[in-house]
């Protein structure tokens, strides 16, 4: 048998060098990738990384195989994930636009407070964004791949928030900066926290709220510490997938097509299933006991003139690009 052959690029070296699998594009060779999913195996996102691999395999005639790794467990879950992928510490990532937004200011987008009311808006802004996403992914050495969004974001409370002095000094976890301004703006006192500190944060008294959708209020089974879900309509956060450029690059233009049509089905299917989720989500936290409410009209004009300055904020940073985009949604 003769040995396999391959090119020797920067990445071959590095694989080589910390002992790791090295894959070739060989038709005979079955290529593996781990896909690390930030939130746990119920997670739509993470089921819909599940069956993105399965896609990838039956398109590609089992020539690439991707085993998805739930919950962080490869020990990468925030901001640091545009830079493990861009270093191959991982081939690919599922990664919540938002709290990477540190470090590329257009993943920011997506989780600019109130500047969408609906999915068809949001799928509005996502498709004119993709073409700016794609580029800054690049940048970051990876190929986006796909995106969806999650359900609405609602203010999750002990008590019920219907004017703007309920938010006063409220302890609220935010996902990312701009939820944390947000807040701060209506005089409320955001933290930061990892998902799998909430729960006990709220237990312990060190938060007691939680600006976040229907759908990780039903997983994350705040029932048991709260009794409120205030519709806010806050955003459409995105979480997208991508993969490192070296191992992309690596791939046969069989295997590139067969992976991205995979991510056009699952990109369709996951926002369907946001929209199913939210309305599923929002069903059982009821029966569970959480009052859902509207939000009131003071609480929309004091919600509006919050997240207006806060996307005025975001705007002074923002590309000629970005900013043509915007200010299209801007009121």
């Amino acid at each position: 048998m003769k040995p396999l052959k391959f090119k020797r690029t920067a990445l071959t070296m590095v694989l080589l060098i910390f002992g790791l699998p090295v894959f070739t594009t060989q038709a005979s060779e079955v290529i593996k990738l781990n896909l690390n999913a930030i939130y746990g195996p119920t997670s739509f996102h993470t089921e819909g990384a599940v069956k993105f691999a399965e896609l990838v395999k039956e398109y590609t005639k089992g020539t690439v195989e991707i085993t998805v790794h739930p919950g962080g467990s490869l020990g990468f879950k925030g901001p640091e994930l545009l830079k493990v992928v861009k270093d191959g510490q991982v081939p690919m990532s599922d990664i919540l636009m938002g709290v990477v937004a540190g470090s590329e200011h257009v993943f920011g987008i997506s989780s600019l407070p109130r500047l969408v009311k609906s999915y068809d808006e949001a799928r509005k802004l996502y498709d004119e964004c993709r073409p700016l996403y794609e580029k800054a992914a690049m940048k970051w050495n990876q190929k986006f791949l796909y995106a969806a969004p999650w359900p609405p974001s609602g203010l999750v409370t002990k008590k019920p928030v219907r004017k703007p002095e309920d938010i006063k000094g409220l302890k609220t976890r935010t996902y990312d900066k701009n939820g944390a301004n947000f807040l701060r703006e209506l005089g409320g006192s955001p933290v930061s926290l990892p998902w799998g500190e909430v729960y006990s944060s709220l237990r312990t008294g060190m938060i007691d709220s939680v600006l976040t959708s229907a759908e990780s209020t039903k997983n994350g089974k705040f029932w048991e510490v709260l009794s409120y879900f205030t519709k806010i309509n806050y955003a459409y956060p995105l979480n997208m997938v991508t993969i490192n450029l070296d191992y992309w690059n690596a791939l046969s233009r069989e295997q590139q097509e067969a992976i991205l049509k995979a991510a056009a089905e699952i990109e369709a299917s996951q926002w369907a299933a946001s929209e199913k989720r939210n309305e599923e989500a929002l069903r059982i936290i009821q029966e569970q006991g959480i009052k859902v409410e509207e939000e009131t009209p003071e609480l929309t004009k004091a919600m509006d003139e919050a997240a207006k300055k806060i996307v005025m904020e975001f705007l002074k940073d923002a590309s000629d690009e970005e900013r043509k985009i915007l200010e299209k949604y801007i009121e």
